[in-house]
């Protein structure tokens, strides 16, 4: 132990206690469940639960769980958008610091907008026509927001702009 010295067996401790606290939180919150595609996953924490009841009341229920629209479609971006938003949604969860009624950021929001441009891509395409002033310069959710979580659009308009 004398080879280690004072700063490297504190680094050491420091980071055997974060390891620690970080799989305990890990475990606590389910967070594996995160990995898969179950929905249910999504309303782990109490402050989603209202989106879970919405999606399951909703017309994409039969077709479309939550990574299909909040994910990027590629592996790596699905799991990379995956780990960036659990970290920080057990953050402001852990913190009791998130924005109420909860909303979607910018960027998740483009992935969202890119999910229904792929899923309805013969809709779009046809409303790209001049006719409609072109379909890039539309937002899906900018409209339809409620179509994921049917309870929501009356009340928070969590896709608003």
């Amino acid at each position: 132990m004398r080879g280690l010295g004072v700063p490297a067996l504190v680094a050491a401790i420091l980071f055997g206690v974060v390891a620690g606290l970080g799989a305990y939180t890990f475990v606590y919150a389910r967070g594996y469940s995160y990995l898969q595609n179950d929905p249910a996953a999504c309303a782990n924490c109490h402050v989603m639960r209202e989106q879970l009841d919405g999606w399951m009341k909703s017309s994409h229920r039969s077709v479309a769980v939550c990574n299909d629209c909040h994910t990027p479609h590629d592996l790596v971006g699905k799991y990379a958008t995956k780990m960036r938003n659990g970290f920080w949604h057990s953050f402001y969860f852990t913190s009791g610091s998130f924005h109420e009624p909860i909303h979607i950021l910018p960027r998740d929001r483009a992935i969202t907008e890119q999910a229904c441009r792929r899923c309805h891509e013969d809709i779009v395409q046809a409303m790209g026509t001049p006719a409609h002033g072109g379909g890039d310069q539309l937002s899906c959710i900018r409209c339809h927001g409620s179509v994921g979580h049917q309870e929501l659009a009356a009340t928070s308009l969590p896709f608003s702009e």
